[in-house]
Order: C-alpha cells, then structure tokens, then sequence
C-alpha cells in the first residue's frame, strides 16, 4: 500500500512538472528606472556573486519587451566566446574598466547558441578596438563580436535592440 502511494506521489509530480515545462514561461516583470544606488548594488553583487570560472556575468537593468538593458561585468584573463546575434543591435556603453571589442569578420566554428543568436570560438579578422569607461558602441545585427583583452575589470551596459524589416 505504501509503494502504491509513493507511486501515485510520483506520477502526480511527474505530470504537474510536465504540464510546468510546457507552458510559456511568463516575462520577465517591466521595469523601467535603475537608480544609481540600485546600479551600484549591481556592480558589487557581480563582484560577489560570479563565479571564478564565469567569463561574463550579467544581470538585468531594465526590461520593456522587446527591450532589455544589461549590466555585463568582465574580468581579466576570461574571455567570453564570439557571438552573432542575428535580430538584434547592440549598443553598448562602457561603466568601468577597459578591454579589446572586435568587431565584424567571421566566426570560426560557429555553431548555433539560441533562437537568434550564434557563437563561436573566435573572430577571423574583424576589428580590434581598445575600449574604456565613457566609450559608445552600436554593434549591428549579424555583426561578429567580442570582448578580449579585458584590463582588470570591464563592465558594460548593454542594450539590445530589435530591427524591423523597415530598418534593413
């Protein structure tokens, strides 16, 4: 009799995860203002909160789909592999600290990373561009691009930007 409800236990929550999985995950909650505080509170959770191993942290500033603002936060000697994102622009703005940003080439073993986006293990040819604190860059949809070389810390904002048909 125990088995039995163990089994019925274990079926129902195999079910309720089923249903769980295949359901549309709900956005992520709008929000529109990061104060400075709340900013800076970020930058220390990253210093705290990433992983010796993790090339890129990042967490979300701001969220209006199809909009969303990141803070991604790079330390030295951790390179983040290549991407594409095929549907996107990304314009990205420098906090802290200072790196290498190449942009454009090819991506050498591309290999699909997502719905829109690709990744790869390196950009062949491109170009390299030293950035730092201050510094503006809008990277193009179905644009290569990385983040090498980075000098101690780099922590940048970033904003992704959906292109229509119109704007191609």
């Amino acid at each position: 009799m125990r088995t039995a409800s163990i089994v019925t236990v274990m079926a129902a929550t195999a079910v309720a995860l089923a249903q769980q999985a295949s359901q549309p995950q709900a956005p992520p909650p709008e929000k529109t203002f990061a104060s400075a505080a709340e900013v800076q509170a970020m930058l220390a959770n990253a210093k705290t909160a990433r992983k010796s191993d993790q090339a890129n942290f990042t967490q979300t500033m701001l969220n209006l789909a199809p909009y969303r603002v990141a803070m991604e936060y790079r330390v030295q000697g951790l390179d983040s592999p290549p991407t594409i994102h095929e549907k996107d622009a990304e314009m990205i703005y420098v906090i802290e600290g200072a790196g290498t940003l190449t942009v454009g080439g090819k991506l050498m073993n591309e290999k699909r990373s997502g719905a829109t986006g690709l990744q790869g293990t390196g950009i062949e040819g491109g170009t390299p561009r030293r950035i730092a604190k201050g510094d503006y860059i809008i990277v193009p949809e179905k644009t290569a691009h990385s983040f090498t070389k980075t000098e101690g810390t780099l922590v940048i904002m970033s904003v992704h930007v959906p292109r229509g048909a119109s704007a191609q």
